[in-house]
């Protein structure tokens, strides 16, 4: 190159841009490097600190870039044509490449407008990394939010982990920045180097939208394709309206994949194994839906998922995300919903996660006296930062949109609503009225129900709220947090510890049975015995009943059927369905060889049994959540520790009656009032010889006859085994 040429070529790129460029620190490289018209010639720059020479391919004719030093290179290129970019090392090793700085943008104005504003539905479909064609050309579109950052590298494979190499556009004042890089597709693993404003190189951050992730104790995000899967839940879809109502039966069995089941080596259950044998058993259980404790990944088995870094990253733990796909699509495919435990209310301050992400408190409050959770040393979103509560409003929609889940069940509300949850005075901020309602935290969660309800047909969302904070599952129209269902906690602590109690106290208690009735339809409710109930050394369900083997398992049967007959949806914890005797642990599978022994075996019948009663009996489900739905018979009768009630569904339905005997005495001759006189029919007794009873009963049923008894125009004599609980229906076999 003459004198003149290359005097041309250097002093279109200032001496002090070529540092810049070369160290990675320039905060807007595309306006130096790729293509670029240098009066009427068009000039190429490139950056590739592994090259000693390059040139600009265009159709067969090379043209050499000129070194600038420190791995820039520039020249004269000719013409319109796209390029490709040659290097040469200094051994001798030659390559080739198209030049990510040659493409223009991907993300549009309208949707830099609607992250801006805070309203972007789909925010996974413009961040995060996508798979796709750009300017006739195959790669992967990155796109990340960082405001405050001077800067934001891609690292991968793909360039060494190399900050200076592929650093990123920024779009406007919105604080996106993006990257289309060609040629990189499905399994590149990538993180985000960032510059602070203060020049401070961060801890190299994964992808708040990526897709997927490595295999902890890895932390990259991992490129992946989301296009082209082949639902063919068509049938469920159609009709998960109906069976996911209030009118509805829902029983539900919660799962933690990692340990329901352990193959060869110990290894987890795979989606796909999961698809086959955890769809199957809970088909034949008989329950309605699947809810998976949480899947967005997450970096400690410890924490159970309830951590989680990775929110729109199913855990590679189990297998990629089109093989959860699978695990949904065959669920749906058996009849069955898939709810998942979605957890908006934390994360963990792993330094590759979102914790002062560009530099500054992004995604949680600056001040730790909103944004530290002390329970769980993990920090708190700013549900009052518009972009933070459309990326996780978002999340929700991914979920139940791109895995057609079903429903979610959202963590820890109550630590959301309340900003003084687990905090001592002064060590907390109230709200603008001085009240301790987290009024950001109370919209969010508005929000989130009313866009998941209103563009996902026929799903359920579920809070577990442990507080009497009202309106729950009341509409957002009304001033409800707009719920479909929420947790029943006060049920769950009242009636296990009652049923813990040695039979002879339980006279003292009577009303810990009886409370919940003066609350059950001021929700909708889903009464759970969850995997918090068997963990932290609370001890099994098993292990709570109280009194020698015959008796305990007794206990847990009569406990059961009182749940089933109970006004609320159902939720019951893996393992509880046969008496698995110890606390549950997240990394060793259920002790399924118990079933070889008789009395798990019968309450795993049992529970199934229930289930099936429960579906095909529209008494027990159609009005679980009304006050019409529900009767007292006996409710004063501490002495025996009897409870008795009648359920009732819509007009036709022919009613049940629920007896509980909480004592081990059996009790003959035991008079109950009844609606009607004719045949009740004993359609369930927890004392069946099958489910490991003593199999005592009425012979399969009793005859009402007239005459007025507990408020009843009819009444019977029943035998009451003890510890047990009777299901009678008016003619019914």
């Amino acid at each position: 190159m003459t004198g003149n040429k290359r005097a041309e070529t250097l002093g279109h790129i200032p001496l002090t841009v070529q540092r810049l460029l070369a160290a990675g620190q320039h905060d807007d490289p595309f306006a130096w490097l790729g293509p670029h018209k240098v009066g009427r010639k068009r000039f190429v720059t490139a950056l590739d600190h592994g090259a000693a020479a390059m040139w600009a391919r265009v159709g067969t004719k090379r043209h050499p870039l000129e070194p600038l030093g420190d791995g820039l290179f520039s020249g004269h290129v000719p013409g319109v044509k796209p390029y490709v970019l040659l290097g040469e090392s200094a051994d001798g090793a030659t390559w080739e490449a198209e030049d990510p700085y040659r493409f223009g943008p991907v993300f549009s104005d309208f949707d830099e407008y609607l992250v801006a504003e805070g309203t972007h539905r789909r925010l996974w479909e413009v961040l995060g990394a996508h798979v796709l064609e750009h300017e006739g050309i195959a790669g992967t579109h990155f796109a990340v939010w960082a405001p405050n950052a001077r800067r934001v590298s891609l690292l991968g494979d793909f360039n060494q982990w190399d900050g200076r190499r592929h650093v990123m556009r920024r779009r406007g004042g919105t604080g996106i920045w993006e990257f289309f890089l060609p040629g990189i597709g499905e399994g590149a693993g990538y993180k985000y180097e960032i510059l602070a404003q203060s020049g401070a190189l961060l801890p190299a951050k994964a992808d708040p939208v990526g897709f997927g992730a490595e295999h902890p104790p890895e932390t990259a995000s991992v490129v992946r394709d989301l296009r082209g899967y082949g639902w063919s839940d068509d049938a469920w879809m159609e009709r998960r309206a109906a069976a996911q109502s209030r009118e509805a039966p829902i029983s539900i069995y919660e799962v933690q994949l990692g340990s329901w089941r352990r193959k060869e080596g110990g290894r987890p259950i795979s989606y796909r194994e999961a698809a086959e044998e955890l769809v199957t058993y809970v088909r034949e259980m008989g329950f309605t839906h699947i809810e998976l404790m949480p899947v967005s990944e997450y970096p400690f088995d410890g924490s159970w998922g309830y951590q989680p870094v990775g929110m729109y990253a199913p855990t590679i733990r189990f297998g990629p995300p089109h093989e959860f796909r699978d695990l949904v699509n065959a669920a749906h495919e058996a009849g069955l919903g898939i709810l998942l435990d979605w957890v908006p209310g934390h994360f963990p301050a792993d330094a590759h996660g979102l914790g002062q992400f560009d530099g500054t408190a992004l995604y949680e409050h600056a001040d730790p006296r909103e944004g530290f959770h002390q329970d769980w040393n993990t920090l708190i979103y700013n549900y009052g930062r518009k972009e933070v509560a459309n990326y996780l409003t978002s999340n929700a929609l991914y979920w139940l949109e791109e895995y057609h889940a079903d429903g979610l069940r959202v963590d820890a509300v109550a630590s959301m609503l309340y900003r003084d949850y687990s905090r001592k005075d002064g060590e907390w901020v109230p709200n603008r009225d001085g009240g301790r309602e987290n009024y950001e935290a109370i919209g969010f969660l508005q929000r989130v129900n009313e866009e998941a309800y209103g563009d996902c047909a026929g799903i359920m969302t579920v809070a577990e709220e442990s507080t009497s904070f009202p309106g729950v599952s009341a509409p957002v129209f009304s001033g409800g947090l707009g719920f479909g269902f929420k947790w029943n906690m006060g049920w769950m602590n009242d009636t296990l510890e009652y049923i813990k109690k040695d039979p002879i106290h339980r006279k003292h208690h009577h009303d810990q049975i009886c409370f919940g009735l003066s609350y059950a339809f001021s929700e909708n409710f889903i009464l759970p015995i969850s995997h918090d109930e068997v963990v932290h050394g609370k001890g099994s369900m098993l292990a709570r009943m109280p009194g020698n083997d015959w008796e305990r398992f007794a206990n847990l049967r009569a406990y059961y059927g009182f749940m089933w007959g109970h006004p609320g949806k159902k939720l019951l914890f893996m393992g509880q369905e046969f008496a698995q005797p110890h606390e549950w642990q997240h990394d060793e599978a259920l002790a399924w060889h118990l079933l070889d022994h008789a009395p798990h075996a019968g309450i795993q019948a049992l529970v199934r049994d229930l289930n099936r009663l429960y579906r095909d009996t529209p008494a027990l489900y159609q009005r679980d959540c009304v006050a019409e739905g529900f009767e007292w018979i006996e409710m004063r009768d501490a002495e025996r520790s009897v409870y008795a009630w009648l359920r009732k569904g819509e007009a036709g339905a022919p009613p049940v009656a629920v007896i509980c005997n909480f004592t081990p005495v059996e009790q003959t001759g035991y008079q109950i009032g009844l609606p009607e006189a004719g045949r009740w029919h004993e359609v369930l007794n927890t004392d069946a010889e099958i489910y490991g009873g003593g199999n005592r009963g009425n012979m399969g049923g009793v005859e009402a006859v007239e005459g007025e008894s507990h408020g009843q125009p009819a009444h019977a004599r029943l035998t009451l085994p003890p510890l047990s609980v009777l299901f009678l229906q008016l003619g019914k076999e």
